[in-house]
């Protein structure tokens, strides 16, 4: 089983919004379309463009292309005035068009199903192939109460974890670089575990009865790789969500599964939440976790490299980069 406890702060929500932000053209129009998707109210957005101080040129056709797709005129409006203060800033830089990708058809249907077989084993097994051994994993919590991914560092934190007859122990050595008295389940904040062997071995255990489907292929850290779609019922999950000790749920949940094409092991998995019931307060739940080799005295064993947990309460939005 594995979980992430979720604690949003109250600093978080009365965090002061003032810092001036300095963005290049590729970014801002990242943001203002992002905002348009999500149809972010009209005044939010133009109170966050007006704290944007630029790093190139923007120009009038620029805002007349976003406004055709639906950008709001109080936001229009703090851009025309981004537009008078560039003038004297470099033109943005031109993009690169890359070529695009040959098309590779998928593997037939008997190999699908004989990759799959090949990962399940390897996943079922995993646990039991490593050796017992001690790490340092980083942690950089980020918080942003806007909800647009204006992205702004909470703390980072420094654990010694053990990893002795298939069970991982967490101990806080120091948060902010400080020496810190407390343990991983009382940092406050979001936090998760389970990720060494635990969330890849339920989701390929026949009990979980996961669907899976190949969905294409994927190339990670220069290797080609199968990519499978699956989906967890709620009934069969063992993921845990618990929200400041009072209230926990057990939701469903779907996402993707990479498979090295040569070596045919576990090198991503993707989940999130599905089905999140309204009264629970956090209504997003995401993970990434990414497997590499690492060494260990002599030998290589395959390790979670990064891992990325993403939640939303409300508006606030936290992320933890480990």
């Amino acid at each position: 089983m594995w979980f992430i406890r979720a604690v949003v702060l109250a600093g978080l929500l009365a965090a002061s919004a003032s810092a001036q932000l300095k963005l290049n053209i590729q970014q801002l129009t990242s943001f203002i379309e992002s905002s348009i998707k999500l149809k972010q109210e009209d005044k939010r957005v133009a109170e966050y463009v007006k704290k944007v101080q630029l790093t190139e040129r923007l120009d009038d056709r620029t805002i007349e292309v976003w406004q055709g797709k639906g950008l709001g005129p109080k936001t229009v409006e703090a851009l025309r005035n981004l537009v008078d203060a560039s003038q004297t800033l470099p033109k943005p830089a031109a993009a690169v068009a890359r070529p695009a990708a040959p098309v590779i058809p998928p593997p037939p249907p008997e190999e699908q199903r004989r990759v799959l077989d090949q990962a399940r084993d390897y996943a079922m097994n995993y646990s039991k192939r490593l050796p017992d051994f001690i790490c340092t994993q980083v942690t950089r919590r980020y918080y942003d109460p806007t909800g647009l991914e204006f992205w702004r560092g909470m703390d980072t934190i420094t654990e010694k974890l053990t990893y002795f007859e298939q069970k991982e122990d967490y101990k806080v050595v120091t948060v902010d670089g400080r020496l810190a008295d407390t343990t991983h389940d009382k940092l406050g904040g979001a936090t998760s575990s389970g990720e060494f062997g635990s969330m890849m071995k339920e989701v390929f255990d026949p009990k979980t009865e996961t669907r899976f489907h190949w969905l294409r292929w994927g190339t990670l850290r220069g290797r080609r790789n199968h990519v499978y779609a699956y989906s967890v019922s709620q009934s069969r999950s063992q993921w845990r969500i618990d929200y400041q000790r009072t209230m926990e749920i057990v939701p469903a949940y779907r996402g993707l599964i990479y498979v090295d094409a040569d070596l045919l092991t576990v090198t991503r998995i993707t989940l999130e939440a599905i089905d999140i019931p309204p009264t629970f307060p956090i209504q997003l739940a995401r993970t990434t976790l990414d497997y590499d080799f690492i060494k260990i005295g002599e030998a290589e064993h395959v390790l979670p490299l990064r891992a990325e947990i993403r939640m939303r309460e409300g508006r606030t939005l936290v992320k933890n980069e480990v």
